[in-house]
């Protein structure tokens, strides 16, 4: 007997070759040079581009299906959904250039389950170039043309040129199927991508606030993205530990931090002692023995404080502070001089670059580098050494114009083509109300404890179970505060605020989890059971509130796609809160479980809402994961 591997493989590769062949057929015939230009010969011309563009949009609709249907990744419907929509323009307006494509979830589900808007955006392109068409005429030839697919059942055109698009049952009820026997799989790469994130970043010497606490659970959570969709992702935490406060202190010092608050006072009153502290900086640069040795009590004393804060929030991260890049500066200050590209302006080396007001300082008057010059050396390094397809710095906003400069310098001189390479700055704004960081975090144990016995929750669960809770409560809620709100605004810190378990917390969403996880505990179902069920119960999603949330489930791929897109984090919190609040609708509308009202033994299981609830929590966790968030079991 043949391998059906081997079958499949060869079917995928012939397809290809068949696209590539008839893709190239197109591309022939949009060259002038091998066209006939007669009325008859236009005519015919077009005919034929119209069927091969038809038979092209067959084959990657053959090609997509063979793949989803042999792919353990959870399907993208959205982007499957455009893929067919923008087949289907393709083919009804074949001249019209990158025409807009928009599909989005439809908000009210009498509607349908998904909206293509495309239709008034072309009437609008095709208007510009003096084509009048009514935008619903637009919509009726896009649905002629729309090729036969497993996922929509029907659509409809409603308003000035809405095509409303209803999925097919099965289909959806197919890929729940396949997400509880495979679990939550990122989607297939099409290129593992290296990325850097730059996060966290604390100044040596200078204690941690809540700034740097954005910084480090937003870039956490970016890391986790990244890693789930299966990229080679360094973690790395960019520290100042080369800058002037090493010119301020001296060890030996036991508390680092009142000493500096004093030397940095002493700096800002008395010239004659900032004259010294700036000369200490230079020697520590040209790396006297004395000065490094100084250095490196200093540091140590720092990380020690830092580790205190990564190891209660699971932080895993690379130290490379600026130190790391000082024989790279000298190298970078060189290759911008020998490009002409370097001004002297009163005794400082700057570099003005095409379009940007603000230079770029890359060796003070005193000789000393800066800020400048170690960012565009950590820049080259990741692009050339590390490799970096994507480089995301993750800072407060104020930086953004400073990290606009050094990108476009780096572009200047030609280090990398942002078409090619992300390179890109995930600014946030400011966090009101708190400072000091590891009484913070101290502070939400104390108060995560607090609400776990207010709830009498230390009279049901054991010791070990009630420490669990409190660590998940307590940290959650403070990275759930953060990441819920859009990193661009500024937000105010508020204890009560993020304990409250109504409404969109992290409070709210781990106990809705571990009720969820206790639904099967109830009808005494095993792990071992729900997968079973699911290799033979079809999910029937008959009932309104079973298609809701069987819909709002197979969304998780699109909302990480966006992220992805924008960074925008909040996303997935909110996703999560409307999966959590649908999951009670449907809890509340469907029996899952049905019991003897008077024994209370368990009389029926309805087996494919339980799988349907298995599924949520699936999704659930995982979306805990990238946040950085650990549900319990009990709590």
């Amino acid at each position: 007997m043949d391998d059906p591997v081997s079958e499949y493989t060869a079917r995928l590769l012939q397809q290809e070759k068949e696209i590539k062949l008839l893709s190239a057929e197109i591309e022939r015939l949009k060259d002038p040079q091998s066209l006939d230009f007669s009325s008859t010969g236009l005519d015919e011309l077009r005919e034929e581009n119209i069927r091969l563009k038809y038979r092209l949009n067959i084959l990657k609709k053959s090609l997509q299906e063979e793949r989803s249907s042999n792919s353990k990744s959870m399907t993208n419907i959205n982007q499957r959904l455009q893929e067919i929509f923008g087949d289907a323009i393709s083919v009804a307006y074949p001249d019209l250039e990158d025409p807009p494509l928009a599909v989005t979830p439809n908000q009210q589900a009498k509607f349908g389950d998904y909206q293509c808007n495309s239709a008034m955006a072309m009437a609008q392109m095709m208007k510009s170039k003096g084509q009048k068409v009514n935008p619903r005429e637009i919509a009726e030839k896009i649905v002629q043309n729309i090729p036969d697919n497993e996922l929509i059942e029907k659509t409809d055109i409603a308003g000035p040129g809405f095509i409303n698009v209803h999925l097919k049952k099965t289909f959806v009820s197919k890929l729940l199927t396949n997400m509880l026997m495979n679990g939550v799989q990122p989607p297939t790469l099409d290129k593992k991508k290296r990325v850097i994130v730059d996060f966290s970043s604390p100044n040596i010497a200078k204690e941690m606030h809540v700034g740097h606490l954005r910084s480090t659970i937003i870039g956490d959570s970016m890391c986790r993205l990244f890693e789930f969709l299966g990229h080679d992702v360094l973690r790395l935490n960019h520290v100042g530990d080369w800058g002037t406060q090493f010119g301020i202190i001296s060890p030996p010092i036991s508390d680092l931090q009142a000493f500096y608050k004093e030397s940095k006072k002493r700096f800002d009153d008395d010239e004659e002692f900032k004259k010294r502290a700036y000369q200490c900086v230079v020697r520590l640069q040209s790396k006297e023995p004395d000065f490094i040795k100084a250095w490196n009590l200093i540091c140590d004393v720092s990380r020690k404080e830092f580790q205190r804060v990564y190891d209660c929030l699971g932080i895993q991260i690379i130290e490379r502070g600026e130190s790391y890049y000082q024989d790279r500066m000298t190298a970078v200050v060189k290759e911008f001089e020998e490009k002409g590209l370097v001004e002297l302006d009163e005794g400082r080396k700057i570099v003005f670059t095409p379009g940007q007001s603000i230079p770029l300082t890359v060796v003070k008057s005193d000789g000393g580098y800066t800020y400048d010059t170690s960012d565009l050396a950590a820049l080259r390094q990741r692009l050339f050494e590390e490799k970096a397809d994507i480089i995301i710095y993750v800072t407060d906003s104020g930086q953004a114009m400073h990290f606009h400069v050094v990108f476009a310098a780096a572009q200047h001189i030609g280090w990398y083509d942002p078409k090619v390479t992300r390179v890109e700055h995930a600014g946030f704004g400011v966090v009101l109300g708190e400072d000091k960081l590891m009484d913070l975090l101290e502070e939400g144990l104390k108060r995560s404890m607090d609400k776990l016995k207010e709830k009498e929750r230390d009279k049901v669960l054991t010791p070990e179970e009630l420490a669990l809770a409190q660590h998940a409560v307590a940290f959650g809620c403070i990275k759930y505060a953060d990441l819920c709100h859009n990193r661009i605004n500024d937000y105010v810190f508020s204890f009560d605020k993020m304990l409250d378990d109504r409404g969109n917390t992290a409070a709210y969403l781990l106990y809705a989890f571990t009720r969820i996880r206790s639904i099967a505990r109830l009808a005494n179902i095993q792990e071992a059971a729900l997968r079973k069920a699911a290799e033979t119960c079809e999910i029937v999603l008959e009932h309104e509130k079973e298609w809701k949330l069987g819909k709002c489930i197979l969304r998780f791929p699109e909302i990480l796609q966006k992220i992805l897109d924008d960074l925008l984090l909040h996303t997935l919190c909110d996703y999560l809160y409307e999966l959590a609040t649908t999951f009670t609708e449907f809890y509340d509308s469907c029996y899952c479980v049905e019991k003897d009202r008077q024994t209370g033994e368990v009389v029926k299981v309805n087996m494919w809402r339980m799988l349907l609830c298995e599924a949520t929590a699936a999704v659930m966790a995982k979306g805990f994961d990238i946040l950085g968030l650990k549900p319990v079991q009990r709590m």
